[in-house]
């Protein structure tokens, strides 16, 4: 038998103790009455090999990121900034997360498992009719194994400008778009900065690199790791800058939007991007803004074991139609915002909706977890350590 509905939850966290992720959640818990949720640090979890929960816990998965040892020990690499090792910190990250036994999950490990790969993610929302730009690497496909490819298969797709993205990257990591010209030329413009000695490290400045040579270094030394390409779509404005939006989408429903621009291609807020004014743009998207939230919630049906995500929504230019970029399943921090008119989350910020979300049905929605794997987290051929 469940707990009813408004009851207390006894609320746990897998998390990086120390990031402001942890601190915003657990204000919310406290505020709910739930008392303080308890905090399982990832770097235990990685060392440990899983961690075990009660069976009346409700366990919330947060970012393993901005943490150097867990970094470190999921990436295999010392030095935080590089941008190499996604496909290893991607196998090591789902192994982590077979790991953790029993209590009651918000965040299902084969939704993780697509989240965290983009041609996954794009193919599961273009077969539930979810617009997603064009993409030739959508699904399980060929891997990109050059520049020389990137570009073949852009020809095929009959793309001159494209995003080409690391498959298992975040937060704009790796990310370069891509324009060609009709008479070869070649420009992207990405955070990647090269060093002298042909590394990759994420930077806070946007480059721009016309020497194709450059870009197809850059390009190689990054496939191995598994490489997304799709369509740049040309996106609505704001003012004088590019706009898009993040949308948050909790047990189903959407209630926090942010507007973000930029005058670069890469609107992450850590990039130069800005927060736009969410009135201008419903004002802008009139009727069409209920549509724009009904794309959101179906991206997030996609994903049906998991409470909360949020969903990276591209607005065409005239602000009528839009499409989905990406499914982020860390996607909630969102410091200050409160819950959208008619979301039923006005006055909460992204973790209070979270919380009231799950005292509002019963406990028994999330099926506990076996105390014990079924089977050993499997390793992988990116994992050969």
């Amino acid at each position: 038998m469940g707990e009813k509905p408004g009851a207390p939850v006894k609320w746990a966290v897998v998390a990086n103790g120390e990031n402001r992720r942890v601190d915003l959640f657990t204000a919310a818990v406290e505020k709910a009455g739930c008392g303080t949720p308890r905090v399982v640090e990832w770097l235990d979890v990685l060392r440990d090999g899983g961690h075990d929960f009660a069976d009346d816990e409700m366990v919330r998965l947060d970012s393993p990121g901005e943490n150097a040892e867990v970094d470190r020990l999921l990436r295999g690499t010392e030095e935080p900034t590089r941008v190499e090792g996604s496909a290893r910190w991607y196998a090591r990250f789902l192994n982590g997360v077979r790991s953790l036994r029993g209590g009651r999950r918000l965040d299902d490990p084969a939704d993780l498992a697509v989240l965290f790969d983009k041609r996954l993610c794009h193919a599961r929302l273009d077969a539930a009719g979810v617009p997603v730009p064009q993409s030739p690497t959508s699904g399980v496909q060929r891997p990109v194994e050059s520049w020389s490819d990137v570009r073949v298969r852009m020809e095929e797709a009959g793309l001159r400008r494209a995003f080409v993205k690391l498959a298992h990257g975040s937060s704009a990591s790796g990310v370069l778009a891509v324009e060609t010209s009709a008479t070869g030329r070649v420009r992207a413009t990405t955070s990647v900065e090269r060093t002298a000695d042909g590394g990759l490290h994420n930077s806070l400045r946007i480059r721009r690199y016309t020497d194709e040579a450059e870009v197809a270094a850059i390009v190689d030394t990054l496939a191995p790791d598994g490489l997304h390409i799709e369509r740049w779509l040309p996106k609505a404005s704001l003012g004088d800058r590019s706009a898009d939006l993040r949308v948050v989408v909790v047990a189903g429903r959407a209630t926090h939007a942010v507007v973000r621009t930029s005058r670069s291609p890469l609107t992450n807020l850590h990039l130069g991007g800005a927060r736009g004014d969410l009135a201008a743009v419903r004002a802008l998207a009139g009727d069409r803004w209920a549509w724009a939230l009904d794309i959101s919630e179906r991206a997030a049906a996609c994903f049906p074991g998991t409470l909360c995500v949020g969903v990276d929504l591209l607005p065409a230019i005239g602000w009528r139609r839009f499409t989905v970029g990406e499914v982020n399943a860390f996607g909630d921090l969102l410091p200050r915002l409160t819950g959208l008119p008619g979301s039923g989350a006005e006055g909460l910020d992204t973790y209070a909706a979270q919380v009231a979300a799950v005292q509002s049905v019963s406990a028994d929605r999330f099926p506990a977890r076996p105390a014990r794997p079924l089977d050993a987290p499997p390793r992988t051929a990116h994992d050969p350590d």
